[in-house]
């Protein structure tokens, strides 16, 4: 009852003590961008091609994370370590493969 209690006592006095506005600028419900004014509507759609090379990217970039502390670490691998490595730049190629194959990554 107090891991409930205490949650909702905290909420209420939260909203009963709030501090409050006397007045509400006109302001307040335009679209801020960083100071400038805003020009159109705030939500316009995006081609999905933006997603697929934004995923791509992340991808590629996950890739370096886990590549970088490899390659410092690289005076006494073996050969297991080598192997593996090799096996998850291939595995990573070759959806890069299938992604260039499919025209994932081509502008129109």
């Amino acid at each position: 009852m107090i891991a409930v209690a205490v949650p909702l006592g905290t909420l209420a006095a939260g909203r009963i003590l709030r501090v409050r506005e006397k007045v509400i600028p006109p302001t307040q419900a335009d679209t801020y961008e960083c100071g400038e004014e805003a020009e159109g509507v705030a939500q316009i759609r995006f081609h999905p091609r933006y997603y697929v090379v934004a995923l791509v990217f992340v991808v590629f970039d996950v890739e370096a994370a886990f590549l970088l502390p490899w390659t410092l670490n690289l005076r006494e691998p073996g050969m297991v370590a080598i192997t593996e490595m090799f096996l998850f730049v291939a595995v990573l190629l070759l959806g890069w493969v299938y992604a260039l194959r499919k025209g994932a990554l081509k502008w129109q």
